[in-house]
């Protein structure tokens, strides 16, 4: 049976909601809906989709590093975002920064809200730890 690792971020959803940020199991990472919240638990790029897609891609980094692994390992993203008409391209932008030359499968879907009002985007990511 393979080890599982847990990742927190001392997130104050978490201990109520019960969830990790990140769970390792074997050569698997999975990191939960991330948002933009700084190392203090702010939300940074206020009414910014584009900075806040920026900080939680930046924030799933982190999360995947500390489970192993690096962003080259991620296969499937997915994207929840509040305005799909408004932010897409924004959004997208951030993603494609970052993933342009991995192109993980995604979604990038409408959802009516986050946990908090503020959020305009929130992430989640797949990895498998390459071992090459």
């Amino acid at each position: 049976m393979a080890l599982r690792k847990r990742i927190s971020t001392g997130a104050t959803w978490e201990p109520i909601v019960g969830y990790s940020r990140a769970v390792r199991v074997g050569d698997q990472i999975f990191v939960s809906g991330t948002t933009a919240t700084d190392k203090a638990g702010e939300i940074v790029g206020l009414g910014d989709a584009g900075a806040q897609a920026r900080q939680a891609l930046a924030n799933i980094a982190d999360a995947i590093e500390q489970a192993g692994g690096a962003m080259t390992d991620v296969v499937r993203t997915r994207m929840f975002v509040i305005d799909i008409a408004r932010d897409w391209e924004a959004i997208g932008r951030a993603h494609g920064t970052v993933f342009g030359s991995i192109r993980p499968a995604t979604s990038m879907v409408e959802v009516r809200a986050l946990i908090d009002p503020r959020m305009l985007v929130e992430i989640e990511a797949d990895a498998i730890v390459s071992t090459n």
